[in-house]
C-alpha cells in the first residue's frame, strides 16, 4: 500500500497547479478541481488507513516504506521514501477530511473575492504541502515539505495583502518560523553526519531505529548530552517554531489576519499540527536511552514548555476581544497541552488531543467566520451579542465545540483527550509543576469560551449591522464537525482506549475495568470539577451582562493593570521589539554604515588610485614612452634623409666624398704620430 501513497499529496499540489493556469473568471472550476483533489486524497487516505487497521487487527504492525535513492552526496546515496504505519494514516484521515470541510466551506465564505480562483489555488497547495509532510519517511523530504508549508502560510495569511497589518503577519510569521527552521536544518544535517541517512525506516538501517539510535547515544556532545538528545533539541526547536510554542509564538495570533479558512486549516489541520506531528514522528529519537519509569533531557524540556505554552497562552486569552484572536491564543494554549501529552505520555496521548483539537477547534474557527459572515465583517465581540436567536445553526455547533474544546465531562471528546493528558502529567516524576500549570490552563479555558461565548450569543445585541445565518455550504460542515467533535471521544475513553492501542500496535479490549487504574477516577473528579468552575466564573460574570463596546470590560474594571498586560499579549512583541528587533535594526543601520562608508569608501579608495595610477600611466605613455620613441624615429629620419642625399648615384659626388675622406684620413694620421 505504500506505494501510491505519494499520489494523496502530488493530486492537491497538481490541481494547484493547473488552477494557477486558470484566468479569475474561472471560479466554480478552480473551487471543483481544489475540492475534487482532496476528495481523491481522502478517498484514497481511507484506504490506506483499512489497510493499516486490518493488519492491527489480525495483530501485526504495519509499517511499510518505499524509498528511493535521489541524489548521491559524493559516494553517499541521499534516499528518500514515505511511509505508512498507524501515525501516518490517522493523519492522513484527518488532514484530507477536515481539509475537505474547510475547502467546501470556503466555497461560502469567500464567493464573493475577487481573488477566489487564486485562493483556490494556495489553499490546494498548502494541502498538498502538509500530506507530503505527513507521509515523508525521509527527514529532508519532511523537511521540502515543511518549507512549502511556511511559504504557503505566508501566502495565505498575507492573501489580501492591500491590508497593511496582513503583509505585516505573514513577514512575521514567516520570519519567526524560520528562526525555528535553522536549528531545525541543523539538527538534519548533523543527523545525516552522524548517521548517513535520513530515512526514519529502512530495514533496520533507518535513523529512527536500534543500531542508529545506539550510535547516537554513545557520541557525546557540548555540555554533556549525547548527540541524540542534541539532535532532539534542536528538532524540536523547528517544531517549536511551526506550533506556536514559547518564545516562538508570537506569529500565529497574528496569522488571524488572513482569511478565516485559512485560520481554520492552520490552527486544525495543517501548519500549527506539523510540529506536534514531528515530534511524535522522531519520537524514538527523543525517547533514546530513557530508563524504566523515567524521562529523557529532550522529553523534559518538550514537556516543561508545552506546560508553559498552555498556561501562558490561555491567561493572555482571557482579556482579548477579537473573537480569532481569542481562538489564535487557545491555539497556543492547546498545542501547549500536546506538547506536554508528548513529554509525559508518549505519542498516542499528544495525538489524540491534536486529533480531537483538530476537529473542535476547525469548528470553532469555521463556526467564528460565521459568525463574521453574519455581523457582516465585525470582529470584536463587545459589538455582537444575541446572536442564539439570530443564527441558531451556528450557535449550536459552536456551544458543542466550545464545550469540547473547555473539556466539559463526558459527552465531549476534548474531556478525554485533555484528561489523557493530565493523567500522565500526575505520573511525572521529575515534578508536578506541569501539572499544575495544565490543571489552572484548563480552567482558564473555560472561563474565556464562556465569556466569549456570552459576549458573541446572549445578552442583546450591541453592533450597527443586521445578522443573518450564513448558508448551508459553511453552516453544513460545523454540522459534521460538531458530530464529530462529540464522536471521537468514544475511541479514548479508559474503557474502550481504541486510539492509543491503534497508534501503539498493541490489542483493545472494551471493558470498564480501565477506570480501576489507581487515581484516574479522582483526576477525572478534579478536573471535572476545575472545569465547571471555570464554567461558572465565566457565566457569573459575562452570563447575560456583557457591557457594551464603550465601557470597560469587568475583569478590566477590577484589575486594570493586570487586564492590560494580558490584552497587551504580556507585552512580549513589545519586548522583541525592545530587543531583538532592535538589535537588528541597529545591526542593519551598522552594516549599511560598513558597506557605504567603510567598504564603499575603501572600494572609492582603490578606484581613486587606480585612476591615478591610469592617468600617470597615460602621461608617462604619452610624453616619454612615445616622447622619446617619436624623437629617436624623427633623428632617424632626418639621419636616413641626409644618407640619402649622399646616395644620388653621381660619381662626382662620390669622388669629392672619397678626397674628403682621405684628407681627414691623413690629417688623422699625421696627428696621431706627433702624439
Amino acid at each position: 500500500m505504500a506505494g501510491p501513497l505519494w499520489l494523496i499529496p502530488t493530486v492537491p499540489i497538481v490541481a494547484s497547479g493547473v488552477i494557477a493556469l486558470l484566468k479569475q473568471p474561472r471560479r466554480k472550476l478552480a473551487s471543483n478541481l481544489a475540492i475534487g483533489s482532496m476528495v481523491f486524497s481522502l478517498l484514497l487516505s481511507l484506504v490506506a488507513f483499512a489497510h493499516v487497521l486490518s493488519g492491527w487487527m489480525h495483530g501485526a504492525l504495519v509499517r511499510e516504506t518505499s524509498n528511493f535513492t535521489w541524489i548521491h552526496v559524493g559516494t553517499t546515496p541521499l534516499d528518500l521514501g514515505w511511509v505508512l504505519d498507524p501515525l501516518s494514516a490517522v493523519m492522513l484521515v484527518m488532514v484530507t477530511f477536515v481539509g475537505l470541510l474547510i475547502f467546501i466551506y470556503s466555497t461560502g465564505y469567500m464567493a464573493h473575492d475577487e481573488n477566489y480562483t487564486r485562493f483556490f489555488c494556495f489553499l490546494s497547495l498548502f494541502a498538498g504541502a502538509m500530506l507530503g509532510v505527513v507521509i515523508a519517511n525521509s527527514i529532508l523530504l519532511l523537511f521540502m515539505c515543511w518549507e512549502l508549508v511556511g511559504l504557503t502560510s505566508y501566502l495565505l495569511i498575507g492573501f489580501w495583502y492591500l491590508k497593511p497589518s496582513a503583509a505585516a503577519a505573514a513577514k512575521k510569521a514567516f520570519l519567526t518560523t524560520r528562526v525555528g527552521d535553522v536549528f531545525f536544518l541543523l539538527g538534519i544535517v548533523w543527523l545525516f553526519g552522524q548517521t548517513g541517512t535520513l530515512l526514519f525506516y529502512h530495514g533496520g538501517a533507518g535513523s529512527m531505529e536500534t543500531h542508529a539510535l545506539t550510535a547516537l547515544l554513545l557520541e557525546r556532545s557540548a555540555f554533556g548530552l549525547s548527540a541524540a538528545t542534541a539532535i532532539g533539541l534542536l528538532i524540536f526547536a523547528g517544531a517549536a517554531g511551526k506550533s506556536g510554542q514559547f518564545p516562538l509564538h508570537v506569529w500565529l495570533p497574528d496569522a488571524m489576519e488572513g482569511p478565516t479558512p485559512v485560520s481554520a486549516l492552520i490552527h486544525a489541520a495543517t501548519m500549527v499540527a506539523a510540529g506536534v506531528y514531528l515530534i511524535a514522528r522522531v519520537y524514538p529519537l527523543m525517547q533514546a536511552g530513557m530508563p524504566a519509569g523515567g524521562t529523557t533531557t529532550a522529553l523534559s524540556v518538550v514537556t516543561w514548555v508545552g506546560a508553559f505554552t498552555a498556561l501562558f497562552a490561555a491567561l493572555i486569552a482571557v482579556a482579548q476581544n477579537d473573537i480569532k484572536r481569542i481562538l489564535a491564543y487557545s491555539t497556543v494554549s492547546q498545542l501547549g497541552y500536546m506538547m506536554a501529552g508528548l513529554g509525559v505520555g508518549g505519542v498516542a496521548v499528544g495525538m489524540f488531543h491534536l486529533i480531537t483539537h483538530a476537529f473542535f477547534k476547525a469548528l470553532l474557527f469555521m463556526g467564528a467566520g460565521s459568525v463574521i459572515h453574519g455581523c457582516h465583517e465585525e470582529q470584536d465581540v463587545r459589538r455582537m451579542g444575541g446572536l442564539r436567536s439570530r443564527m441558531p445553526l451556528t450557535f449550536g455547533t459552536y456551544a458543542v465545540g466550545m464545550m469540547a474544546l473547555s473539556g466539559v465531562p463526558i459527552l465531549f471528546s476534548g474531556f478525554w483527550s485533555k484528561d489523557g493528558i493530565l493523567e500522565a502529567a500526575q505520573h511525572f516524576r521529575l515534578s508536578k509543576g506541569p501539572f499544575y500549570m495544565l490543571v489552572f490552563g484548563a480552567l482558564l479555558t473555560a472561563f474565556y469560551m464562556t465569556r466569549q461565548v456570552s459576549y458573541v450569543f446572549f445578552g442583546s445585541y450591541r453592533g450597527h449591522a443586521h445578522p443573518h445565518e450564513s448558508p448551508k455550504s459553511m453552516t453544513l460542515p460545523l454540522a459534521i464537525l460538531a458530530f464529530f467533535a462529540v464522536a471521537l471521544g468514544a475511541i479514548g475513553t479508559p474503557a474502550w482506549p481504541w486510539f492509543r492501542g491503534f497508534l501503539n500496535s498493541t490489542p483493545v479490549a472494551f471493558g470498564l475495568s480501565g477506570f480501576d487504574e489507581p487515581g484516574l477516577l479522582a483526576l477525572m473528579g478534579t478536573s471535572t470539577v476545575v472545569v465547571f468552575i471555570g464554567l461558572g466564573l465565566g457565566w457569573w460574570l459575562y452570563g447575560n451582562k456583557s457591557p457594551h463596546a464603550d465601557q470597560p470590560d469587568l475583569l478590566e474594571a477590577a484589575a486594570p493593570p493586570i487586564w492590560n498586560a494580558l490584552r497587551d499579549r504580556l507585552y512580549i512583541d513589545e519586548f522583541y521589539g525592545a530587543t531583538v528587533i532592535a538589535f537588528y535594526w541597529w545591526w542593519a543601520k551598522v552594516a549599511d554604515w560598513l558597506d557605504r562608508d567603510i567598504w564603499g569608501g575603501a572600494v572609492a579608495g582603490v578606484s581613486w588610485l587606480f585612476k591615478l595610477g591610469a592617468r600617470l600611466n597615460r602621461f608617462l605613455d604619452a610624453n616619454v614612452v612615445d616622447g622619446t620613441f617619436d624623437k629617436g624615429c624623427e633623428e632617424i629620419s632626418v639621419g636616413g634623409g641626409l644618407l640619402s642625399r649622399m646616395q644620388s648615384g653621381r660619381v662626382q659626388t662620390y669622388l669629392r666624398l672619397l678626397a674628403l675622406a682621405v684628407v681627414l684620413l691623413a690629417v688623422i694620421l699625421i696627428w696621431s704620430s706627433r702624439a
